[in-house]
C-alpha cells in the first residue's frame, strides 16, 4: 500500500483509510450508546415492505454487547447483505485492475496523451467531465458504478496541474449532485413516485431546472478551487508526446471495453432486467479490460497476475472499513431504534407551518440517509409516511419526491457511512477530514439552493 507499491502502481493511502476507520469506530460507539437512550419501537409493514401509517408501537429491543462487537461481520448474514458483498467484490476488482494498468505504465501513457491533446483547454475539459458525471447520476442513477472512474479523473487532475480535491470534485461530487437532482433517477425518483402513485418520471421540468442550477453552482465551486491551486503544465508535456503502438492498442481496448460497459448502463433504465446488475456489469467490464489491455500492450501474464493480486490485497483494509460502516445500520435495526426516530420526526412535523414542513421532510431524509444508504430502501420506509403527512398541509406529492431525492443524494458524498465515498477517498489518497473541510462549503451553499428550489416549487404548486 502507498509507498510500498512499485512506482505507477495503485496508490492506496493507509492514512486515509485509518482516518476513516477511526471516524467510523467513533460512530459505531455513539450508535451503540443511542440504543440505550432511544426506546425501541416498530411500524407494521405490508407485504411489499411499505410502512403502514399509524401502526407504530413500542417493542422490546436493544442489542447484546457481543453482537455489537461482531456486527461488522454479522452484517454479512443480515437482510440486504447481497448488496454489501457485491460492493466488496466490486472494490477488489477495482484494486486489481488499477494496480495492473498502473504498474504496466498504461495509465501514465493515457494521462500523458490526454494532457498533450487537451492541456491547452483544460477548463473546457473540466466542464465536459463534470457534465458527464452529473448526467450519469441524474439520468440513469449511476453512483457506485462510477467509482472506478474516480482515480482516473484524480490522476488526470494532477496531470493537468490541479490537485486531488479538484479531481474528486469533477468526478464523485459531480455524480453525487446528478444523482440527487434526480431528473430521471430510477432508484430514487422512479421508486418513490411509484410508491406515491405518481407516473414514473413525471414532473421532470422542475428537476431539470434543479439540475442546471446545481451544475452551475458545482462548476463555479470546483473551477474556483482549481484556479487557486493550479500550476502551469510543463511545456514538454504539451509539445512532446511519443506514440507507442502497443500502448495505443492497449489503451484502445481498455477504453472500448469500458465504453461498452457504460453504454449498457446507459440503456439500463429502458431494460428493467439490467437495473439490478449494473454494478456487476461495470465490474465485469473493468475486469476484462484490466486483463486484455495490459496483455495486448506487452505485459506478461505472470507479471499481470502478480500485479493484480497485489492490488486486491491493497484493498483489504477498505473491506473492513465498509463492513464497519454497514454495521451502524445493523445495530440500529437489531435494536429496533430506527422506526422510533422516524416516528418522532413525523410527530414533530405536525406542529410546523406549511412552508417549514417541506424543508423538514428534506431534513428527515438527510438524517435517515446517514444510517440507510440505499435510496430504494429509504423510499419504502419513508414515502408511505411523508407523502400523507405532506398532503395534510396541501403540499403536492411531487414536491415530496423532490425533497426525498435531494435528501437522499447530496449527503452520499459527505457522510462517512457511505461506502462509495470511503472507497473513493482511499483510492484518491484524500483524507476524510480534508474532504469534509473542502466539500462542506459546497454542501452548505447547495443546501440553501435546494431549499430555495423546494420553496419555489411550493409557491408555484409544483405537481
Amino acid at each position: 500500500m502507498g509507498k510500498e507499491k512499485k512506482e505507477g502502481g495503485l496508490n492506496v493511502s493507509v492514512k486515509s483509510f485509518l482516518t476513516a476507520i477511526i471516524v467510523i469506530f467513533v460512530l459505531m460507539v455513539a450508535t451503540y450508546i443511542l440504543t440505550f437512550v432511544i426506546p425501541s419501537g416498530a411500524y407494521d409493514r405490508n407485504a411489499a415492505g411499505e410502512i403502514i401509517k399509524g401502526s407504530f408501537h413500542y417493542v422490546d429491543g436493544g442489542i447484546p454487547f457481543f453482537k455489537w462487537v461482531l456486527s461488522p461481520f454479522l452484517v454479512l448474514g443480515a437482510e440486504g447483505s447481497a448488496t454489501i458483498i457485491a460492493v466488496l467484490a466490486f472494490l477488489l476488482v477495482i484494486g486489481g485492475v488499477f494496480n495492473a494498468v498502473g504498474e504496466h505504465g498504461l495509465m501514465k501513457y493515457m494521462l500523458d496523451k490526454i494532457t498533450f491533446k487537451f492541456g491547452q483547454s483544460r477548463y473546457k475539459l473540466m466542464t465536459v467531465i463534470m457534465f458527464f458525471f452529473m448526467a450519469m447520476g441524474a439520468l440513469i442513477g449511476s453512483f457506485e458504478e462510477c467509482i472506478p472512474l474516480v482515480p482516473i479523473v484524480v490522476a488526470l487532475s494532477l496531470a493537468l496541474g490541479w490537485d486531488r480535491l479538484t479531481g474528486m470534485g469533477m468526478s464523485l461530487l459531480a455524480v453525487g449532485c446528478g444523482f440527487a437532482s434526480g431528473v430521471c433517477n430510477p432508484f430514487t425518483v422512479g421508486v418513490a413516485q411509484t410508491l406515491a402513485g405518481l407516473p414514473m418520471f413525471s414532473g421532470v421540468w422542475l428537476r431539470a431546472i434543479a439540475f442546471v442550477c446545481i451544475f452551475a453552482l458545482l462548476w463555479v465551486f470546483v473551477r474556483g478551487h482549481a484556479k487557486k491551486v493550479e500550476k502551469p503544465i510543463e511545456k514538454k508535456a504539451l509539445t512532446d508526446f511519443e506514440k507507442d503502438k502497443k500502448m495505443d492498442k492497449g489503451l484502445a481496448l481498455f477504453g472500448g471495453i469500458i465504453g461498452f460497459g457504460i453504454v449498457i448502463v446507459l440503456f439500463s433504465p429502458f431494460i428493467p432486467a439490467l437495473q439490478d446488475y449494473t454494478m456487476v456489469i461495470v465490474a465485469l467490464m473493468f475486469l476484462v479490460a484490466g486483463i486484455v489491455a495490459p496483455l495486448a500492450s506487452g505485459m506478461g501474464g505472470k507479471t499481470l497476475a502478480g500485479s493484480f493480486g497485489n492490488g486486491v490485497v491493497s484493498m483489504l483494509p477498505a473491506v473492513l472499513m465498509i463492513l464497519m460502516a454497514s454495521s451502524i445500520k445493523y445495530t440500529l435495526e437489531t435494536a429496533n431504534v430506527l422506526d422510533t426516530v422516524l416516528n418522532g420526526a413525523v410527530g414533530v412535523a405536525d406542529t410546523m407551518p406549511k412552508w417549514a414542513v417541506i424543508l423538514f421532510i428534506y431534513l428527515i431524509v438527510l438524517v435517515m440517509n446517514f444510517f440507510i444508504g440505499s435510496g430504494s430502501a429509504k423510499a419504502f420506509m419513508l414515502i408511505p409516511l411523508i407523502v400523507p403527512l405532506a398532503s395534510q398541509f396541501g403540499i403536492p406529492a411531487q414536491l415530496c419526491i423532490m425533497a426525498f431525492a435531494f435528501g437522499d443524494g447530496f449527503s452520499n458524498v459527505l457522510y462517512p457511512t457511505n461506502a462509495a465515498l470511503l472507497i473513493s477517498l482511499g483510492l484518491a489518497d484524500v483524507g476524510y477530514g480534508d474532504w469534509f473541510k473542502w466539500s462542506i462549503k459546497f454542501q452548505l451553499l447547495n443546501l440553501v439552493l435546494t431549499s430555495a428550489l423546494l420553496l419555489v416549487g411550493l409557491a408555484v404548486g409544483y405537481c
